[in-house]
């Protein structure tokens, strides 16, 4: 039996949680806040459920600063419902503002930097009911013209001039690319180029990065959206973080052609029930409640940023060695390169020979997503400094036995 002390989970998600909040949470398993019952066995409509609720909420409203012109809701089906609910709910907006444009001129524009966001448009495309226009596409400045390895430069974008809504991912976690929170960055998202941004619906996904550090021009953004299990939570919830002008009668728009909606996945819906329109994940808003808790008595987002931007640094630096000496390479171009999940490939066959030392020394789950191979290192929340450097270690005790 392998001790949880010895090793060192990397893996991209579900991803590791402070042992302290687990320890917590299993704790609120057997017997919630003195109830005696259990959190997974506690009705949903109960009164100390709905104050659970209202916890997280608050906790993220006050460490992200969202303000009262959004709301924040919680829900299922992870980042890939929200691929589906985010054309259905907008496309039904657009519909009620303009009923009588055609579907050809009702357009949905997609940043296409990753695997993410190329299968949040491969959806808008089958859902239909408009018509999709790719902004930018990320492997058409590739290396090789086909991996995504780069935020492509502005010269390249082309932003509709007045689309049902823009839709990003601001990390995307298989390929390691990441949009800069530096607004004065090339890499940054160019808000500047949209041309009508106080009307205009510009959707993130967030999941991989999501509490990590702050988000730049939050109240910019009509919709943010992020799976919790990367950095906040188990798998099974989906945070939002939604301006209120996007709730809907998706019904009303249904009237006049557009795809009806699903209720579970109608915004209006989540919102008028307070996210309890159905039974929500609520083990996984527990454990996130409490790792916003912990987060926020540490020194909220400028202190993790301050961590994060720590643990990639040294990370980056030791994988640059690696390249100079030839038995590394960094898979995504610099000034594009993920805070999360850092990405890249050990050169002259010898990838085995480095996971099974790895694996000796209690590192789990660094290969790399099986569509693109090579080796992927996720650095979330819970994954510390010293791990990072115990990582270190392990790779230049690589380069000189190689």
């Amino acid at each position: 039996m392998t001790d949880r002390s010895q090793i060192v989970n990397f893996g991209p998600g579900p991803s590791a949680l402070p042992d302290a909040v687990l320890d917590e949470a299993a704790k609120g398993l057997l017997n919630y806040q003195g109830t005696g019952i259990g959190i997974t066995e506690l009705s949903h409509r109960s009164k100390e459920f709905g104050a659970l609720v209202k916890r997280l909420e608050s906790s993220i409203r006050e460490q992200l600063n969202v303000p009262s012109s959004h709301s924040i809701l919680f829900t299922q089906g992870g980042g890939s419902g929200q691929f589906s609910a985010v054309v259905l709910n907008l496309l039904a907006r657009h519909r009620l503002l303009y009923p009588d444009l055609s579907n050809d001129d009702r357009v949905m524009d997609y940043v296409v930097t990753g695997s993410w966001s190329k299968k949040a448009l491969e959806e808008a495309k089958r859902l239909g009911g408009g018509r999709v226009n790719v902004v930018v596409d990320g492997r058409q400045s590739s290396k090789d013209g086909k991996s995504f390895d780069n935020i492509p430069s502005y010269d390249r974008w082309s932003i509709s001039p007045n689309p049902a809504f823009i839709y990003y991912c601001e990390n995307e976690t298989v390929d390691g690319v990441q949009f800069s929170s530096d607004p004065t960055s090339h890499q940054a998202f160019p808000h500047h180029l949209i041309h009508n941004p106080s009307t205009t619906c510009l959707v993130a996904d967030f999941s991989s990065s999501f509490m990590s550090r702050p988000i730049p021009y939050l109240a910019n953004h009509a919709l943010i959206y992020a799976g919790a299990q990367k950095n906040i939570g188990p798998s099974g919830l989906t945070i939002l973080i939604i301006r209120q002008d996007l709730l809907v009668d998706t019904d009303a728009a249904a009237k006049l052609g557009a795809n009806p909606v699903p209720y579970t996945m109608a915004y209006k819906t989540l919102s008028d029930n307070n996210s309890l329109y159905n039974t929500p994940p609520m083990f996984s808003i527990y454990v996130a409640a409490l790792v916003l808790e912990q987060l926020k008595a540490k020194g909220s987002l400028q202190y993790l940023e301050k961590v994060n931007r720590e643990k990639a640094g040294l990370l980056y630096a030791t994988l640059q060695e690696g390249e100079r000496r030839g038995i590394v390479k960094i898979k995504v171009k610099e000034g594009s390169r993920s805070w999360m999940n850092v990405t890249f490939e050990i050169l002259g066959g010898t990838e085995k020979e480095f996971l099974e030392g790895a694996e000796q020394r209690g590192f789990r789950q660094l290969k790399g997503h099986r569509s693109v191979g090579g080796i992927r290192v996720s650095l979330y929340n819970a994954i510390t400094l010293e791990q990072v450097q115990r990582l270190a270690e392990y790779l230049h005790e690589f380069y000189e036995s190689v």
